[in-house]
């Protein structure tokens, strides 16, 4: 009956331990697909890690040209405000020469116009003295005229005077 009873344990405990590796082999083999999974994982995350990092990479080199692009352009801004500063200074500059030379554009046209005006008033003028001359030119001809004319008579009657008085002398 030791026998028996020892067989009975033994075929209990050999039946135990049958099931105990049997559960542990089935939780090897899941381990087994659990590391396998894990691993395919593994291998997926390390190749998307990879691709991350490239691109990653990638993208800190586009963003190098891009800070170099922006520094560029940052300095072409400066640039350029310093230009448009000195351009707007020139635009005032321009202005107020302008302004000036509109004054002094209304001022020639004021003097133009006074000088037309003088000009006018003077050739009516000088017009006037032209007539004046003219007339007084006339009258000096004939004033001339009858200078001579009084000449001649006075020269004749002085001949007759002096014939009358030769007559009166010799005779």
């Amino acid at each position: 009956m030791f026998t028996d009873v020892f067989l009975v344990v033994h075929v209990s405990l050999r039946k135990a331990l049958e099931h105990k590796a049997q559960s542990e082999e089935e939780r090897l083999d899941g381990l087994d697909q659990s590391l396998k999974e894990a691993q395919l994982l593994a291998e997926e995350a390390d190749r998307k890690y990879d691709e991350v990092a490239r691109r990653v990479q990638m993208v800190e080199s586009d963003l190098e040209c891009a800070e170099d692009r922006a520094d560029k352009a940052a300095a072409k801004i400066v640039e350029l405000e310093e230009e448009l500063r000195v351009v707007g200074n020139n635009l005032k500059s321009l202005e107020v020469s302008e302004e000036k030379a509109a004054q002094r554009e209304d001022s020639y046209e004021t003097q133009i116009r006074d000088l037309t005006a003088r000009l006018k008033d003077a050739e009516t003028r000088a017009e006037f003295a032209e007539r004046t001359v003219q007339k007084l030119q006339k009258e000096v001809d004939r004033l001339e005229d009858d200078l001579l004319d009084e000449r001649s008579k006075r020269k004749a009657i002085n001949d007759e005077m002096e014939a009358t008085l030769q007559d009166i002398v010799n005779g």
